[in-house]
């Protein structure tokens, strides 16, 4: 019985009560959230909590499971304890917290799951809860504007020899893409980083508002964008792929396909990639060993090198000869945030090495994080191809 109790607790993850799902239902109010607050943007529809206050930075969590022992919030890399109610509903207030994107878990019992309340965002390997802390007007750059024209986010599958099977991709395309069915488009490949997937950038990054901006504004040149996945995925029929080197995928696979379906600029000049964390690692790889076929990458939170080491060992020598780097590659953007590992001294090693097509970026007060890295693409996108 415990167990099934157990089991009906976790269901009844919920930010309401009953009787505030039925006041949506047949019209009666919902109970009034505590002054300050409102609903975070990444609630699922009608669900009041998390509520987060924009002021204080602060989320209230409420979660409904009368029958569990212990229940607790993990926010941020902190754990905090919910109080319980006579109704069997748990509250917590979280400390202040960075503006963003955060995922998040509910512990009932010590088991991690997703509070129902919010949208489902894949991270960590899991589908995971998350809210956003508000930013004010300087957020806006990442934000539906409806004054503007947008793009589409084509959601794709190809088949790949490599994989032995079938992969998803997802393609953003510019507003004017169908306008203009003479012109063709130079191509971003754009990864995400570890335990996420190809729709990362899409969901939790906000790509496409991005690009819409930056494309109507004119600081960036109209372009294709490709999200592909960081992993080689298997099933129960494809137990092993032929390599365990995903960058072959995207050279031999992904990219024939992209330029066999879309109208796409196929010179080394007109390609970039870009990645986070495990993404830039993955770009430079691909990037690296194939400087014949691009000539633009950004590297947000995924420039790896250790410290002190030879900037001339790097990448296999790569960076050896500066001037040979510098006429096969465009633009070297490293980017990352100031709370979190810089790879300053390398860059300053790289320019001090006579490196000189290189731009170095620092998100003020974010650490490993999506705002981090929307802020990396919004200052990415506007130098390339150009």
């Amino acid at each position: 019985m415990k167990k099934i109790a157990l089991f009906l607790s976790v269901m009844m993850i919920c930010s309401i009560t009953s009787a505030q799902f039925a006041g949506g239902m047949f019209g009666q109010q919902p109970e009034p959230l505590p002054d300050g607050y409102k609903p975070a943007s990444t609630n699922t529809f009608l669900a009041q909590y998390p509520a987060v206050n924009a002021q204080t930075r602060q989320a209230i969590f409420r979660v409904v499971a009368p029958h569990a022992d212990n229940v607790a919030l993990d926010l941020a890399g902190k754990k905090y304890s919910m109080t319980k109610d006579e109704k069997g509903i748990w509250t917590c207030t979280s400390d202040p917290q960075v503006v963003g994107f955060h995922y998040y878990a509910i512990l009932i019992d010590s088991v991690p799951v997703m509070d129902r309340n919010t949208e489902a965002f894949f991270g960590s390997n899991w589908e995971s809860s998350g809210i956003e802390i508000p930013e004010g007007p300087e957020g806006d750059y990442y934000r539906f504007n409806k004054n503007i024209p947008h793009g589409q986010v084509r959601s794709l599958y190809y088949w790949s020899e490599i994989n032995g099977m079938e992969r998803h991709c997802n393609v953003y395309v510019p507003a004017e893409y169908e306008m203009n069915t003479d012109k063709t488009y130079p191509v971003m490949y754009l990864l995400h980083g570890w335990g996420e997937d190809e729709n990362g950038w899409s969901n939790q990054g906000h790509m496409a508002n991005i690009m819409d901006g930056l494309i109507h504004a004119g600081k960036a040149v109209p372009m294709i964008v490709v999200m592909d996945c960081g992993d080689i995925k298997t099933n129960s029929d494809v137990r092993k792929a032929s390599t365990n080197d995903v960058t072959q995928i995207y050279i031999n696979d992904l990219m024939p396909f992209i330029e066999k379906t879309f109208r796409t600029k196929n010179d080394r000049q007109n390609r970039a990639m870009a990645g986070l964390s495990r993404g830039g690692f993955q770009t430079t790889m691909t990037v690296f060993a194939n400087l014949d076929k691009f000539a633009w990458m950004g590297t947000f939170s995924g420039f790896f090198s250790r410290p002190n080491q030879d900037v001339t060992e790097i990448f296999n020598g790569v960076f050896k000869d500066p001037a040979a780097f510098d006429k096969q590659m465009n633009l070297l953007f490293i980017s990352t945030g100031t709370e979190e590992r810089t790879p300053k001294e390398a860059v300053e090693a790289l320019k001090a090495h006579g490196i000189k097509n290189i731009v170095y970026h620092e998100s003020q007060g974010t650490a490993h994080e999506w705002l981090t890295w929307r802020r990396a693409l919004n200052e990415f996108a506007p130098r390339l191809f150009k």
